[in-house]
């Protein structure tokens, strides 16, 4: 994997943190794929950019302020990026820190399919590395 699929991913979540939708979308797939973690109230699986677009915007809905934390490295896996993240809310009610991790699998510049998961250890099995 190359670095160039890291800053693909790093642009997303920057996108994301600054409200930038748009600039977010342009990071995926017109095929794109995405699996949200088990026990997700709607966990997909959502197919094609648009339909993962109004998921993300979805989610956004919740809060009246949110943002992505990393935590640790990004870690390379073939053509796959793990990232994990604890995502903060405010506002709608208490506030909230969800942590997950997020499997990217980049091919021709774009983010191709997105799963989450609850569990770190669970997502570096799902790409053949343990913790």
């Amino acid at each position: 994997m190359s670095q160039e699929n890291v800053e693909i991913v790093r642009a997303g979540i920057e996108a994301w943190n600054v409200g930038d939708m748009a600039g977010l979308r342009e990071t995926y797939d017109p095929d794109a794929v995405l699996r949200m973690a088990e026990g997700w109230p709607e966990p997909g699986p959502y197919m094609g950019r648009e339909a993962v677009m109004r998921q993300f915007e979805l989610a956004r809905e919740a809060w009246d302020n949110d943002a992505i934390e990393l935590i640790g490295d990004f870690v390379h896996a073939a053509d796959r990026v793990v990232v994990r993240t604890i995502w903060h809310g405010v506002g709608h009610g208490p506030e909230s820190s969800i942590e997950l991790t997020a499997i990217y699998t980049v091919r021709n510049g774009r983010v191709l399919y997105q799963e989450f998961f609850r569990d770190y250890a669970e997502a570096l099995e799902a790409v053949g590395l343990s913790e």
